[in-house]
């Protein structure tokens, strides 16, 4: 049985956050934390979080044993951009994109 978490309207762009996800993608879950816990990236701390929380989903939920969790999948998707504006020369001005991720974990017993 599979248990995901996940965290939305996370202020990191997809992109960024994917090239942490596939240094986990398919690890066991504790292997994925240690992992995640000396990776030097902003994106770490966020995707540790939701691991957690899939791993506590797990064990609180249905019962599962933390130590035979393996991440099943997991992936970012893309959340709302917010739309911001940088003054530039001649009275112009140049549009901001400020991206945001929704991150999924999906957690299963080996």
């Amino acid at each position: 049985m599979e248990v995901k978490a996940t965290a939305k309207t996370v202020r990191i762009a997809p992109r960024k956050v994917r090239l942490v996800l596939d240094l986990i993608r398919g690890k066991d879950a504790q292997q994925a934390l240690a992992i995640l816990k000396f990776t030097p990236n902003h994106a770490a701390e966020a995707v540790s979080k939701v691991v957690k929380s899939a791993m506590a989903n797990a064990s609180h939920n249905h019962s599962m044993d933390e130590n035979k969790l393996y991440i099943k999948a997991c992936y970012a998707n893309e959340g709302i951009t917010m739309k911001r504006y940088m003054p530039r020369a001649k009275g112009s001005a140049a549009q901001i994109l400020k991206r945001t991720s929704h991150i999924t974990v999906v957690v299963d017993e080996h």
